[in-house]
């Protein structure tokens, strides 16, 4: 609940919409505005509705000790009959981003500090 709440708090605080949020997993939705010629070269144009960033964030294990694995894909098209959706490969730059979110929500729960 923890990792989950700095998620949500941290996503607020940055301007990403949070349009899903479950015990065991959250979803966050980030609009990309103005033109994307790269994206649209690698994705094809989002010519009928908006573009969006989608990142889907899921937690297992316990309180103490929680397992964060994310999915990040482009929506063409968001939420019109016409969506599509491009999965986006692994990145570590946000892996780390949510490694680091996480360990700090679990230093600063009453969870006990991890051995070195």
């Amino acid at each position: 609940m923890t990792v989950r709440s700095a998620l949500v708090a941290s996503a607020t605080e940055r301007g990403t919409v949070v349009i899903q949020e479950e015990p065991n997993m959250v979803v966050m939705e980030r609009q990309l505005s103005g033109e994307n010629p790269a994206l649209d070269q690698q994705f094809g144009p989002s010519d009928n509705g908006i573009r969006v960033i989608r990142i889907r964030v899921r937690f297992t294990g316990s309180a103490c000790q929680t397992l964060a694995v994310q999915d990040l894909a482009v929506i063409n098209n968001a939420r019109t009959a016409l969506e599509q959706s491009y999965v986006l490969p692994g990145n570590p730059n946000t892996l780390q981003s949510l490694q680091g979110l996480k360990s700090r929500a679990e230093q600063n729960s009453s969870c006990p500090p991890v051995a070195a």
